[in-house]
């Protein structure tokens, strides 16, 4: 039997003890809600949209820039936005408390494939901070790159605004309650495995093969009824020396009487 899986084993031992599943997965989905909902800072994301134009100067000889241009143009803006002449203007302007490494984390400058359009994203913990901050590299950036580039191909497309119901990006409260059940369920049964296996106690014929590698012959077995029996047997032998002695008292009685009449 060593090295089988009995399948119908292993689920009735999880069935016996499913509650401790149920109750650890519950635990961890009602922490993680508690966590979305109570004490994780919601965090906001403003998006503002440029465009790229080509330069009317840039080409040579009456000749457009290509495709491939465009692309390395934009591909050189992503960097230049986000590199410390920018951000420090802005942080200068906006009087932030941000270093430029940290207001670097919280920005990401995007663009479609084979598209002229830049979109600037800004997380931050309020909405209106997320927006202003956002369209200030926009605007900072319009103005930098004429010294940078020697060029004013930069329009602001689409700059960002503060939605009527502003809704944070995360933390996502469900999404988190569901990851909290999985690790919560994952956990439990973990438990549930762990605790069968360092359980040593003897309960199946199997387990006694196992442990000693000899069959097992027999089994002498202790039922309810046997039980129920060997109580009444005792009851009945009880009784049985109860009436015995009272028989006997009555014959001693009996015997004092006859022998007091001579």
């Amino acid at each position: 039997m060593e090295g089988s899986f009995n399948t119908k084993d292993f689920f009735s031992k999880l069935k016996k003890r499913l509650p401790i599943i149920i109750v650890i997965t519950l635990l961890c989905t009602v922490l993680s809600g508690v966590l979305s909902y109570k004490f994780l800072q919601p965090v906001y994301q403003a998006s503002t949209q440029i465009l790229v134009n080509q330069a009317a100067g840039a080409a040579t000889e009456g000749q457009a820039l290509d495709i491939e241009s465009n692309i390395q143009l934009i591909s050189t803006y992503n960097v230049i936005i986000k590199s410390p002449v920018i951000l420090t203007a802005v942080i200068e302007e906006l009087k932030l408390e941000d270093t430029v490494a940290t207001l670097n984390e919280r920005i990401t400058v995007s663009s479609t494939e084979k598209s002229q359009v830049l979109q600037i994203d800004v997380e931050d913990g309020s909405m209106e901070n997320a927006v202003v901050i956002s369209n200030t590299i926009a605007s900072v950036f319009q103005e930098e790159i004429k010294n940078l580039m020697n060029t004013d191909n930069v329009r602001i497309l689409a700059p960002a605004e503060i939605p009527a119901v502003p809704k944070p990006i995360k933390p996502d409260p469900l999404l988190n309650m569901a990851i909290g059940a999985v690790v919560g369920f994952m956990f439990g049964l973990g438990l549930v495995i762990l605790l069968d296996q360092m359980n040593t106690t003897v309960r199946t014929e199997e387990d006694i093969e196992e442990i000693i590698g000899l069959h097992v012959l027999g089994v002498v077995s202790s039922s309810k009824a046997e039980k129920a029996v060997r109580k009444t047997t005792t009851l009945n032998n009880e009784k049985g020396m109860k009436d015995h002695v009272e028989i006997e008292k009555k014959q001693a009685i009996s015997n004092s009487k006859i022998g007091g009449s001579y």
